[in-house]
C-alpha cells in the first residue's frame, strides 16, 4: 500500500508535465544543443534552418527556406557540401525539438560551432501563428502531426497524419 501512495502522485506529475511542449522537452532533452526560441528566430537573418524530420512531414509543410536532412538517414557529407563552413549559424527543427536535438549533436560532433535547435520545433512555430509552407512554397495551415501523442502539442494547424 505504501508503494502506491508514492507511485501514483510520480505517476500524475509525470503525465501532467508531458501535456506541454515545455513538459515534453524537459523530459526528453538534455539541451546538448542551446535552444532559439521562436521570435528569436523571426527577428534574426543568416540562419541556415535544417528540417529534421521524416520525408513525409516535410513534404506536408516545413518552415520557408529550411533545408530537409531527415533524422535517420541524416547524410553529413550533404550538409557539409551544402555548408562547408563549419561556422555557420544553423538552426535545426523537427516536430517539437527532440528529433533536432539529435541531429544538432551530430552536427556538434561533425565539428559545426553554431547550432540551435528551434525551442517546440513546427508545432511552435505554427501554433504562433507563423505561416509554414507546402512544397510548392504556397503558405499551408496544414502540419504533419507525427502521430496523435505529439499531435496534442500542435494546436494552430490543421493536423495531418500518415496513413
Amino acid at each position: 500500500m505504501r508503494f502506491w501512495i508514492f507511485l501514483v502522485p510520480l505517476l500524475l506529475i509525470s503525465c501532467l508535465g508531458q501535456k506541454s511542449i515545455d513538459g515534453v522537452l524537459d523530459m526528453h532533452n538534455q539541451e546538448t544543443v542551446p535552444y532559439i526560441k521562436v521570435p528569436e528566430l523571426v527577428k534574426s537573418e543568416g540562419y541556415a534552418l535544417l528540417d529534421t524530420r521524416k520525408r513525409e512531414e516535410y513534404e506536408v509543410s516545413h518552415l520557408k527556406n529550411a533545408h530537409w536532412v531527415g533524422n535517420d538517414q541524416i547524410n553529413l557529407e550533404e550538409v557539409t557540401a551544402l555548408f562547408p563552413n563549419k561556422d555557420t549559424a544553423i538552426v535545426v527543427y523537427c516536430s517539437i525539438g527532440v528529433r533536432s536535438e539529435d541531429i544538432g549533436e551530430r552536427l556538434q560532433d561533425a565539428g559545426y560551432t553554431n547550432v540551435k535547435n528551434l525551442y517546440g520545433g513546427i508545432f511552435e512555430w505554427k501554433n504562433k501563428g507563423y505561416p509554414v509552407l507546402d512544397p510548392t512554397g504556397k503558405k499551408t495551415e496544414k502540419v504533419h502531426a507525427y502521430n496523435t501523442y505529439w499531435g496534442r502539442l500542435l494546436t494552430n494547424a490543421d493536423k495531418v497524419y500518415s496513413p
